[in-house]
């Protein structure tokens, strides 16, 4: 098994389908726990995040509403990098790219990141998903599982299920 995975439910519960990322943190939290994975939903708490990142993990799955040029309630899964330009951390708001900056910044030692992003239909002021949003949750948290699974697979688990190079 390879060590330790942060998966980080972003956004504001406030702002309609900004609260995509919590949602599909507290789906996942009604799973039972694995080893070594912590799920947790910071919301608005880009500092929380940044220290919690500062940590040390192999991997962090980030899950937040994203602008793509998508529709509402599409779902992407992208390998961010991370821009050392990103603007100063601010303990009131969650801009991920400031957040990895920080951690970078801080000397944080996590390996990888994965954000698992959603395209918003409706981020109003407003609690509650759009139903186009709310529809793809359950699929963003098998997604996530999915990413989970993959990265504790030990290599003789990868090479027996013929994924892999």
């Amino acid at each position: 098994m390879k060590g330790r995975i942060l998966v980080a439910g972003i956004g504001n519960i406030f702002f309609g389908d900004d609260g995509f990322g919590c949602e599909v943190a507290r789906r996942l939290t009604m799973g039972p726990p694995e080893d070594g994975v912590l799920v947790k939903d910071f919301g608005i708490a880009g500092m929380h995040l940044t220290y919690e990142l500062v940590d040390g993990y192999d991997l962090a799955i980030l899950i937040d509403a994203i602008q793509t040029a998508d529709p509402p309630g599409t779902l992407s899964i992208i390998e961010p990098q991370v821009d050392d330009a990103a603007g100063p951390a601010d303990a009131h708001s969650m801009d991920p790219r400031t957040v990895l900056a920080q951690v970078r910044a801080m000397g944080g030692m996590t390996a990888r990141y994965l954000l698992v992003g959603c395209q918003p239909a409706n981020t109003d002021e407003g609690i509650g998903l759009s139903p186009v949003v709310e529809a793809v949750v359950d699929d963003a948290a098998a997604q996530v599982r999915a990413l989970i699974t993959a990265e504790l697979a030990s290599p003789q688990q990868v090479a027996a299920a013929g994924v892999g190079p």
